[in-house]
């Protein structure tokens, strides 16, 4: 990682802007929320490619296209066809929270009637410079990052990362869980109550992330903002999700650990049975080594049970610094594809 006393704006040379030009692109733009619909017809043509189990959803663009950070006249690029129809979309998103880092996600697709025609390799050379341009008007002296993932099965836009400068430098491990296996459940040895996550507990949860996961690869603390944006979504499930609460000298409720679930629907058909995701499981720092962890993950995936869901499924990086993956596998979780993590740091 750069270690630097140096702003990113003194450091990082702005480039010039231009837009692709592809024969299959009658006209590049910028997003608009009324693309809403044409985006969503987009990514799930993509997503059946890409990852047909786990669907983007509509909750998860709206959002993107309106966090605070993002200008969607200059940060995010949408090309059409002669006939109107969106083949590619792409957006540059820095990211709320620079306490160690400032970084900026590269998040788009080509609509896959149209791939292998140099179209993504032109819209992620777009993404790029923006995200430079971005960079370089930053007063923080802080490394800068730019992060773009790609699924184990696109080998196309691994290269086309790779081509554009980025080095793969993190893989995540997708795990699932069958539900019809036992759960025996785990007592803690902390002093806690594990309930369903209430609306009062909402933000406590957001600070007991933000707390678990500082030593975590490329994380950074999650703001009030985003922290709103998904457990406010349709497919969020504070009744299955489950926080360990402690009582503080103060009084007050305290979350100490979660497991945060989510659960789309629109996955199942796909899959070929009903599953939730498990957002964020961790514990705080002051509370490691109580049997949190798995006491946490057991009551939700007994609460996941106790509806009927058949999987559970979840991301974990390879290099976890908390050893998650292996406690992953002693919980029953088994491995299945990766996610590539490409970074290109100035």
């Amino acid at each position: 990682m750069t270690v630097t006393s140096v702003p990113l704006r003194d450091r990082v040379a702005a480039p010039e802007l231009v837009l692709p030009q592809h024969p299959d692109i009658a006209r590049w733009r910028p997003a608009t929320l009324d693309d809403l619909d044409a985006m969503m017809v987009l990514m799930d043509a993509a997503d059946r490619i890409d990852h047909p189990a786990s669907t983007t959803t509509r909750a998860e663009v709206e959002n993107a296209l309106r966090s605070s950070k993002l200008i969607m006249a200059t940060d995010t690029l949408v090309g059409e066809s002669s006939s109107g129809v969106l083949i590619a979309a792409g957006v540059v998103a820095e990211a709320q929270a620079q306490s160690t880092r400032v970084q900026v996600y590269l998040e788009g697709t080509v609509h896959p009637q149209w791939r292998d025609r140099g179209i993504g390799r032109q819209l992620l050379a777009w993404q790029r410079d923006r995200a430079l341009q971005i960079l370089s008007g930053s007063p923080h002296a802080l490394p800068g990052w730019i992060m773009v993932d790609q699924e184990q099965g696109n080998i196309a836009g691994q290269h086309v990362s790779e081509r554009a400068g980025f080095t793969l430098t993190r893989y995540f491990t997708e795990m699932e869980r069958r539900l019809s296996d036992p759960v025996d459940p785990v007592e803690p040895l902390a002093d806690v109550r594990i309930v369903p996550l209430t609306d009062d507990l909402v933000d406590s949860a957001r600070l007991a992330r933000n707390d678990a996961f500082r030593d975590h690869w490329g994380s950074q603390p999650t703001t009030s903002e985003r922290w709103e944006h998904m457990t406010s979504s349709p497919e969020f499930r504070k009744d299955l999700s489950r926080v360990a609460v402690e009582m503080t000298d103060a009084g007050e409720q305290r979350v100490v650990a979660f497991a945060l679930i989510s659960v789309n629907k629109r996955d199942w058909e796909a899959a070929g049975y009903s599953k939730a995701y498990i957002e964020y499981i961790g514990v705080v720092r002051d509370h490691r080594g109580e049997r949190l962890a798995p006491a946490i993950i057991t009551a939700a995936l007994q609460s996941l049970r106790d509806v009927g869901i058949e999987r559970a499924t979840l991301d974990v990086d390879s290099e976890s610094p908390t050893g998650a993956n292996t406690l992953y596998e002693r919980m029953g979780f088994v491995a299945g594809e990766r996610g590539f993590s490409y970074v290109l740091e100035v």
